[in-house]
Order: C-alpha cells, then sequence, then structure tokens
C-alpha cells in the first residue's frame, strides 16, 4: 500500500508538471517536435540483456530547456519481458541535465504486472532521478531508482535504490563517430550484487549514403558486462 500511495504521488505531480509545462510553451522560447525510432540487433541497456531483435520508437516536445520525452521497445523475441514503455520529464541548461523517468516493463504472461495502471506490490514502474554534467570531452550522469519495483535482490522487503554511474566519451575518426562507455553501480541493486563494473562499451556510428538524397545513420556496439561475465554485440539502425 505504501508503495502504491508513493508511486501514485509522483505520476500525478509528474503528470501536472507535464500539463503545466504543455499548456505555456510560448513563454519558453523556441520549441521542436522530433519523432524517430530505432532498429536494433539486441536490446542491451546498462549491460544488461533486455530483449533480441526490437524496434523502439521514440517521441519527445522541448521547450525553453525542458523536454517531455515519450520511449519504448517492442521485442520480437520473448526473454524475460520485452516490452517497455518509458516516459521521461527533463531540464537542460547548459552542460547540466536534469530528469525523472516513470520506466514500464510488461512481463508478459503475468497479469498484473501487465496492467500499466497497476503501482501495487506487483507493480512493473520503476521511477528513476538522474543528473548529469557534459563537460564536451567527458560526461557524467548519476540514475537512482527511487520507487516502484526496486526491491533488494538479498531482501525484498527493502529498496535498493539501484544505482548506476555512467561516464562517457565522445571522439571521432575519420567519417565514424565513437563514443566509450564506463559503468558501474556502487551498491548490491538489480545491476549486481555489489560495487561493480556492469557496463564496458564502445559504440561506433556512421551515416550509410543509400541515394544521393538519403542517408541511413547505423551504428555498433561492443559491450562487456565484466559483473556479469557477459559480453554483446549490437547493431542498429535509426530512422
Amino acid at each position: 500500500m505504501k508503495r502504491m500511495n508513493i508511486a501514485k504521488r509522483i505520476l500525478t505531480a509528474a503528470a501536472m508538471a507535464a500539463v503545466v509545462w504543455v499548456a505555456v510553451p510560448a513563454r519558453m522560447g523556441a520549441q521542436e517536435l522530433s519523432a524517430g525510432g530505432d532498429l536494433v540487433s539486441s536490446y542491451v541497456w546498462r549491460g544488461a540483456y533486455c530483449g533480441g531483435v526490437s524496434i523502439q520508437p521514440a517521441l519527445s516536445f522541448s521547450a525553453g530547456g525542458f523536454s517531455l520525452a515519450a520511449w519504448g521497445s517492442v521485442g520480437f523475441t520473448s526473454p524475460a519481458y520485452v516490452d517497455e514503455f518509458d516516459f521521461t520529464l527533463g531540464y537542460g541548461i547548459g552542460g547540466l541535465s536534469l530528469a525523472l523517468t516513470d520506466y514500464w516493463f510488461a512481463y508478459r504472461g503475468e497479469l498484473e504486472a501487465d496492467d500499466y495502471f497497476s503501482y501495487g506490490d506487483q507493480t512493473a514502474h520503476m521511477f528513476e532521478a538522474s543528473a548529469g554534467y557534459d563537460f564536451g570531452p567527458l560526461a557524467l550522469s548519476w540514475n537512482t531508482f527511487f520507487a516502484g519495483a526496486d526491491d533488494k535482490p538479498s531482501d525484498e522487503d527493502k529498496r535498493a535504490f539501484s544505482t548506476y554511474i555512467e561516464a562517457s566519451a565522445p571522439f571521432k575518426v575519420g567519417d565514424y563517430g565513437l563514443k566509450l562507455e564506463l559503468g558501474v553501480t556502487p551498491w548490491e541493486s538489480i545491476y549486481a550484487d555489489g560495487f561493480n563494473v556492469v557496463n564496458l562499451g564502445i559504440t561506433g556510428s556512421k551515416e550509410i549514403k543509400v541515394t544521393e538524397s538519403f542517408t541511413l545513420p547505423a551504428f555498433t556496439k561492443v559491450i562487456f558486462n565484466p559483473a556479469g561475465k557477459q559480453a554483446y554485440f549490437v547493431f542498429g539502425i535509426s530512422l
């Protein structure tokens, strides 16, 4: 019951903030609406395998430093979960970025968890607060779950406050854009059983020329998860 009340309060506050923000865009300067998506050979998130071949649509609206974004992932295979639907309310100024995200994972076959509007003990929602700073040659971010389905693996009666900290460095080699990533978790969480490196990877991206007037952004990722003793090689295209 306590978890449900907290989750509902968070959702209500975020919804009210989003409504107020959208209702007064004229005061917030330039506005931008963007839509697109990725098709990936497998869905790997923060060093964790979340699904096979997936389509991942995205829609966002931004104005005056604020942004409201919807992102999803629908898989074509059947791991533990293959459907995801996230909302992020963010704010950025200079290199600083702040965000609140509501993640929803659909566990197929579990009816209560499939209910998007379920915020009880079996909810599939997870709420995260994030802060980051982009220095240019290096970007840092701190991401912590504070409500929802974030139980401590060793004690399901306690909240894990699962935290993911990442450092990333973009650079270019010829026509290729590259980015190095290092992600760690500082304590027992959904990512690992204690402090550990959970994501060590490199992403390469390039515009593939299809016709004289059309190019297709493509990327490949090499990912290692030392904590999980796993490695992944992912290919994707952006539409």
